[in-house]
């Protein structure tokens, strides 16, 4: 151990021989694994025992500047150097988390400083993030509070919300997956999770393969988001997935299905059709004006940062929604920091002093902000039962159409993964004027769009929607889609079969031909090809007979796709959490359980388990087309 301490001392000159000494022995008492190394999650309480002074972002700072001989792994000569560039750290400049935190990724400047820029470098490119630290801290909160208590994640709570910890913790997939089973129930069958304080990089990947796909699948946008990405704990990746989890989860309710009395939120004049074209969070701006309304208070919102800075809006809409906790004595208050703490204690008070403190709400954090009118909401809509009338009959033949729902998800959620603009929220609605139709052809057919005749300069007249799904439909028939009998009128009008039908048959293009690009012969791929495929597979992964087509009611047990994927990899599927498939229960269970490890191989999976106990055969069709390109990758 002396000619350590010595080599490492000639290594590191800001260590003495016996500062080395004292480490290696601090290092070695720790809980170890079999080949002498510290968990890195372990890191910073190991670090704490020998410099009590360090502090969490300090640490991690340290440790981004040296290679990991093992992922997630340090061991003692890595510990000691970690140790010499705190030290060094010290002597060049200054010593404490303020000096560590403007040295974080390299930042010197003030202004950095203060908008925690992180810089990336690699192969002489460079690129700048921006970290929100509020926003940070707010959904750190978020987490700690929804997550509190997990069986499998308890222990690692709570995460300190004011150091970069979210980042690290987030690696393994692990806290992602939960949060999305928080913000959407029951997306993730959690049986397929590894589980653990040690997981290999391998069982990392896989969690954070459900995670992404599980996102995706949920309608968060993951261009560009890779699983190494979040187990590299790439900050400003983790936090705007994080960010888009937690808004899927708030703005979820905020859905005339579940709150038919938001159809009192319809202006004067307006149809049922326009009030659907808006997305969550601008009819979240309508309930918010509709209560100022109703308070008799002069003032409008527009969006959920200027108009709320000064606090004003807020106190009414409180004091509107519970007059008997929130007055309007915040009004009086003339310092804006104040008048926002003041119009928060009255939040506090129903229950909602959350994601926004004084600073937010007078700088005008949008996504802080949008959380805290989300969550006003869903405690306290305040919007009275409609009446058993006829006053909405409109309403009442929409919710008729809640037959086409499924697949309308699944549909929309295909679209949005293809990266269309404006988003698609609801199905029906948002195609009515061509453009995502015509950006999904040029994704799938490159060049075939001809974006000189397209009319794109919102908003369009009727004819002008009608020439777009005309061209929508002329460019399906070119490709050899069956669309006998349907016009661009008919998308433009919404007639759900016909928008179904068309759409259906673009996702179902686009698989096919992934499927043909991917096969060695580069021949075009049919539907009884892929049977086959399943069928092959399936024969060397378990027990199941083979399916005629997609329509098979073998399928609805579930059991057969789970073999598929037994097949595809052998023991991924665990025997004895199959149920025998008997009751509509045991083969939703299994349905779940196909759809999550299918997820965990890293396919993108839209359909729903009951999709699967329904033997929907275009979705089934989606399901292992997913499958068979994974499998050829």
């Amino acid at each position: 151990m002396a000619n350590d301490s010595l080599w490492l001392a000639k290594k590191y000159p800001v260590l003495k021989p016996w500062d080395i000494d004292t480490l290696v022995q601090e290092f070695q008492r720790q809980g170890l694994d079999a080949n002498k190394g510290l968990p890195q999650r372990k890191l910073f309480d190991a670090v704490k025992l020998v410099e009590p002074q360090r502090e969490y972002d300090e640490v991690r700072n340290a440790l981004k500047k040296i290679s990991l001989s093992r992922p997630d792994m340090v061991d003692q000569d890595e510990f000691v150097e970690v140790i010499a560039i705190l030290r060094q750290g010290d002597k060049s400049g200054g010593s404490g988390v303020g000096n560590a935190a403007r040295a974080f990724e390299g930042i010197t400047s003030e202004r950095a400083y203060e908008r925690r820029t992180i810089l990336k470098s690699e192969q002489n490119t460079s690129s700048a993030h921006t970290i929100n630290e509020d926003e940070r801290e707010e959904f750190t909160n978020h987490i700690n509070l929804a997550l509190a208590g997990d069986s499998d994640i308890g222990y690692r709570l709570p995460i300190n919300p004011h150091t970069m910890q979210l980042f690290d913790e987030a690696r393994d997939g692990l806290i992602l997956s939960k949060l999305i089973n928080y913000s959407m129930p029951d997306t993730i069958d959690e049986r397929v999770l590894n589980r653990g304080k040690r997981l290999s990089p391998f069982q990392i990947t896989e969690n954070n393969n459900v995670a992404i796909n599980s996102a995706k699948a949920i309608g968060c946008s993951v261009v560009n988001i890779g699983s190494q990405d979040l187990a590299e704990g790439r900050e400003h990746l983790v936090l705007g997935l994080v960010w888009q989890i937690i808004k899927k989860g708030l703005l979820a309710n905020i859905n005339i299905k579940l709150h038919p009395e938001l159809y009192r939120l319809l202006e004067d004049g307006e149809t049922l059709e326009d009030f659907l074209k808006l997305p969550p969070d601008m009819i979240l701006l309508r309930w918010f004006n509709y209560h100022l309304a109703a308070a008799g208070w002069h003032r409008r919102v527009s969006n959920f940062s200027s108009d709320i800075k000064d606090s004003e809006n807020y106190t009414v809409l409180l004091s509107q929604l519970v007059p008997t906790e929130c007055t309007r004595a915040p009004l009086h208050e003339r310092d804006l920091g104040e008048r926002a703490e003041q119009m928060l204690q009255n939040a506090d008070r129903i229950g909602c002093r959350r994601y926004v403190s004084p600073k937010t709400v007078v700088n005008g954090n949008p996504k802080l902000n949008l959380a805290f009118v989300a969550h006003l909401f869903n405690t306290h809509p305040c919007l009275e039962p409609l009446e058993d009338t006829g006053e909405h009959a409109e309403l009442d033949d929409y919710l008729f159409h809640d037959q086409y729902d499924r697949e309308a998800r699944a549909f929309a959620l295909w679209l949005n993964s293809l990266n269309v603009d404006p988003f698609v929220n609801y199905l029906f609605e948002d195609i009515k004027d061509g453009i995502v139709l015509l950006q999904a052809f040029d994704t799938i057919f490159p060049g075939s769009v001809n974006w000189k005749k397209v009319n794109t300069r919102r908003p369009l007249m009727r004819f002008k929607q009608i020439e777009n799904t005309n061209m929508a439909v002329d460019l399906g028939q070119a490709h050899n889609f069956s669309l006998v009998g349907i016009q661009g009128a008919d998308l433009t009008d919404g007639v759900p079969t016909l928008v179904l039908a068309v759409v259906w048959q673009l996702m179902r293009a686009n698989i096919l031909q992934t499927l043909a690009s991917l096969s060695s012969h580069g021949q075009r791929v049919t539907d009884q090809d892929m049977v086959q495929w399943a069928n092959r597979v399936a024969q060397t992964g378990g027990q199941a007979q083979p399916i005629r087509s997609f329509s098979d009611p073998a399928l609805a047990s579930g059991r057969f796709l789970l073999d598929v994927l037994n097949g595809m990899k052998p023991g991924v599927v665990d025997p004895q959490l199959v149920t025998p498939g008997r009751s509509d229960e045991d083969m939703k269970q299994n349905a779940k359980y196909a759809i999550s490890i299918a997820r965990k191989l890293g396919a993108t999976i839209f359909l729903l388990p009951e999709d699967i106990v329904e033997v929907k055969p275009k979705m089934i069709l989606t399901f292992i087309g997913s499958l068979m390109a994974i499998h050829h990758t």
